[in-house]
């Protein structure tokens, strides 16, 4: 079994601990060995392990380590993975062991993405880098996805659907087939995007539009 360690001691992290004991009741693969979090004292508890320190100690760990983000702001992971150095750090694709893929040999991931319980993929997708897939969600035919996306539970993306980065996706939205939605784009929960989004915005409703906060 190879070392794993969780950064993000937080609701969402202990929920990727749980995935990681199913994965495990599959086939033996991970040792979790703590959290790292850089808003916890080293040495605080959950009842999945403990948080053994920030991005310092990450930067310092003297042995091979993967570590999966758990954290939902695209921005944060984004700063993070950029803020680490080690060379001894891996960043696996998790994926939940009960993940439907309608053609597995015709679907791509980068590395450090995160797929939980319940998610469906159809043919032909391709997905970047450090994506979180927070469950019970569905992807399309031909969906493109890019880099350090945030999928919300139950959300639902059409085929050939094209996504770029840092986008943030609420809990049940929708985005209908062919869309493109580019760059640091947040959508609210239970909205629906029917046409191209504008880069840098936020969007709310059924149909959805542009909101200013």
């Amino acid at each position: 079994m190879k070392d794993i360690a969780i950064y993000g001691a937080g609701g969402f992290g202990r929920e990727v601990a749980c995935l990681l004991h199913r994965i495990n009741a599959v086939t033996p693969e991970w040792n979790l060995i703590g959290f790292f979090d850089d808003g916890k004292e080293p040495g605080y508890v959950t009842e999945y392990g403990k948080v053994l320190g920030g991005i310092e100690s990450v930067n310092t760990f003297s042995s091979p380590l993967s570590i999966v983000i758990a954290i939902g702001s695209p921005k944060v992971v984004e700063k993070i993975v950029g803020k680490v150095e080690n060379p001894l750090i891996d960043f696996p694709t998790i994926i939940s062991p009960d993940t439907i893929f309608l053609d597995k040999g015709n679907i791509s991931f980068g590395r450090g993405n995160l797929i939980c319980s319940g998610c469906l993929f159809s043919c032909n997708v391709k997905v970047g880098d450090f994506n979180t897939f927070n469950g019970f969600i569905t992807v399309g035919h031909d969906a493109t996805i890019g880099h350090f996306n945030s999928f919300m539970p139950a959300v639902r993306i059409s085929g050939e659907v094209n996504i770029g980065n840092r986008n943030f996706f609420g809990v049940s939205s929708v985005v209908l087939q062919q869309i493109k939605v580019g760059n640091d784009t947040v959508i609210g929960a239970n909205s629906t995007i029917l046409r191209k989004t504008k880069d840098g915005n936020t969007y709310v409703g059924n149909p959805a539009s542009i909101v200013k906060y």
